[in-house]
């Protein structure tokens, strides 16, 4: 568990599930999906089926639950593009509007990218996004990251054609800003 005052990542728990399943499946088109990869698509699914799923929530290494004073707003993740040479993406959602634009997705990427450099024998921390999420891209310029690649006009998304962004911190990056900050 990371803490930065009211704000904690914490590893998911059983009776977190009705909340995130609220969060994440219950709405057929939830806003936050607006801005999560909107070009893939999203499916609502019942509380019974999302339940099947729990082993890869629970206790999941790869999934946290981000809370602010005590309530569930959203999820960090991470998952491997090639984990033999440890090349390792992470993720962020805020489910709620309300969320947004308050600090709380960059203070809670920054503890689990403490945490992904921490437990992990990562050389370099990615994030890809696509260039419609300004909000994202900014959060990554915030704690370090650098673009590292703008694969123009692949993702499709209302009409309109977007490029994907990746974004990067390598270790010593992060080294040097973590520990000049400490």
């Amino acid at each position: 568990m990371y803490t930065d005052n009211n704000l904690t990542i914490r590893p998911i728990e059983e009776n977190d599930l009705p909340r995130l399943w609220e969060l994440i499946f219950k709405e057929e088109k939830p806003e936050w999906k607006k801005w999560d990869a909107p070009y893939f698509p999203h499916q609502a699914k019942s509380y019974e089926t999302f339940l099947l799923e729990q082993a890869q929530w629970v206790a999941s290494e790869k999934h946290r639950v981000i809370e602010v004073d005590g309530h569930i707003r959203g999820t960090v993740s991470y998952y491997w593009e090639h984990e033999p040479s440890y090349w390792l993406e992470m993720g962020i959602v805020l489910h709620e509007a309300g969320s947004w634009g308050k600090g709380i997705g960059t203070r809670a990427l920054k503890l689990w990218m403490n945490h992904l450099f921490t437990q992990l024998p990562l050389v370099r921390l990615g994030l890809t996004t696509w260039s419609g999420n300004r909000r994202m891209i900014r959060v990554a310029e915030k704690l370090g990251m650098q673009m590292e690649a703008r694969i123009r006009k692949v993702r499709y998304y209302n009409g309109e054609y977007y490029d994907s962004i990746r974004m990067g911190i390598l270790r010593e990056e992060w080294e040097q800003q973590h520990y000049s900050v400490s």
